[in-house]
């Protein structure tokens, strides 16, 4: 079990590090957002750093969370997790008071939607990019809630 612990311990850091950038991102971006084709068109270096940032962050973060806390966390509280699917995983947690699927299936969707742009388009470009920093904050209260959960739960985060 202190494996599993040390494991769970060091994807929360890696979360820290995506939430910690992430909020960086936004706070830059700040002063432009939201965006338009125009002042898209016009950004310097920096600026679409700061949102290449926001974007990759914020698909790290989700996916850390989805793919490897919240198994882990199932997992450290007893759980038999080998034949659920995710959506199953999804629902013990909702059963649990942890998160709302629905909401994470939202966010889960834009996620999706930013990572496979190659649109020409850059109205959808600028929609996506707009909706992302937008639910990032969605994300990161998600993040906390569950962290506090675990602080609450699993005697190793006391």
């Amino acid at each position: 079990m202190i494996e599993k612990s040390e494991t769970f311990l060091e994807k929360i850091h890696e979360c820290n590090q995506h939430k910690l950038r992430l909020s960086k991102a936004k706070r830059h971006l700040e002063k432009i957002m939201p965006l338009n084709e125009k002042n898209y068109k016009n950004l310097d270096d920096i600026s679409m750093g700061f949102i290449d940032q926001l974007i990759f962050r914020f698909s790290k973060l989700q996916d850390t969370m989805g793919d490897k806390l919240f198994s882990s966390f199932l997992v450290l509280t007893g759980e038999d997790i080998k034949k659920m699917t995710f959506i199953d995983r999804l629902n013990r947690l909702e059963e649990l008071a942890i998160i709302n699927k629905n909401e994470w299936i939202t966010l889960r969707t834009y996620r999706n939607d930013i990572a496979h742009e190659y649109s020409f388009n850059q109205d959808e470009v600028v929609a996506s990019i707009n909706i992302i920093y937008e639910i990032s904050d969605q994300l990161i209260v998600i993040y906390d809630l569950f962290i506090e959960y675990c602080k609450n739960k699993l005697e190793f985060m006391k």
